[in-house]
């Protein structure tokens, strides 16, 4: 536990230097700033991006500029151009007029080292100081951007060369993990299973993963289908004798494991 402490402090202190500095007038130079940062390392803001393409490429097979800027809450202008530049410096790759692009191996290396990054700072969140898994997501994210290769090393040894965050959403490399979990919208009524995963989108919706936490419904609760109504697109979830309907839309972000 000391190491592990001791850990935490160096990620803490990096977190904290890393908020002053955006605080201040080298905002603009923060991605050259931040301590221990390679040099090499994509800047934040497409870090941010690379994480959300990684997501889409894996589930959807390809990446579309209008659906990335309704998950990073940005203007499809901004996407737009954000996204050019990620193709001058060779993170993606463009499809011409189909409107899509692809990480290049580049970019999908630098978004598995972003990913890796963000959950193990939610795992040591969760483990060392009991943060709440709905805080845990947004937290992560002031502090993934500041973890250099040899305290990421650290943090995948002391956390025990996790498969999944806690979440339940797999490590880059790791999908097989998650495999045999399936959404609740493919669920029948009467079957019933354990919680295993929250999806990232479902993750990125703050409101919506408050709502399911504070509902018990979290990585590790038991659960059963009562109810699935596909006229008006929802279904209901019994979990500890309480019945809780849920959307089509937010019922496919959870994955179960059939029991």
């Amino acid at each position: 536990m000391n190491y592990c402490l001791s850990v935490f402090n160096e990620l803490v202190y990096t977190n904290i230097t890393n908020k002053s500095i955006q605080s201040s007038h080298l905002r603009q130079n923060m991605s050259h700033s931040i301590p221990n940062r390679p040099a090499d390392r994509p800047t934040p803001t497409v870090e941010d991006y690379l994480m959300t393409m990684h997501v889409m490429e894996r589930d959807y097979g390809e990446i579309i500029a209008a659906r990335l800027a309704e998950m990073l809450n940005v203007t499809p202008a901004t996407v737009a151009m954000t996204l050019k530049r990620m193709e001058r410096d060779q993170w993606v790759v463009g499809k011409g007029r189909k409107g899509g692009v692809h990480l290049t191996e580049s970019g999908r290396s630098a978004a598995y080292s972003v990913i890796r990054r963000h959950m193990l700072a939610e795992l040591l969140l969760v483990k060392l100081i009991k943060v709440p898994i709905a805080e845990t997501h947004n937290e992560a994210h002031g502090i993934e951007h500041s973890i250099s290769p040899a305290l990421e090393e650290r943090l995948r040894k002391v956390l025990g060369d996790p498969e999944v965050c806690p979440h339940g959403n797999p490590f880059p490399g790791h999908e097989a993990a998650t495999s045999h979990w399936i959404p609740l919208t493919e669920l029948t009524a009467g079957q019933k299973g354990v919680i295993r995963r929250i999806h990232e989108f479902a993750e990125d919706n703050h409101a919506l993963l408050g709502f399911l936490v504070e509902n018990g419904i979290a990585p590790g609760a038991a659960a059963e289908i009562t109810e699935v109504l596909p006229f008006n697109q929802t279904l209901t979830i019994r979990i500890k004798e309480r019945p809780i309907t849920l959307g089509f839309q937010a019922a496919r972000y959870i994955y179960a494991e059939v029991t």
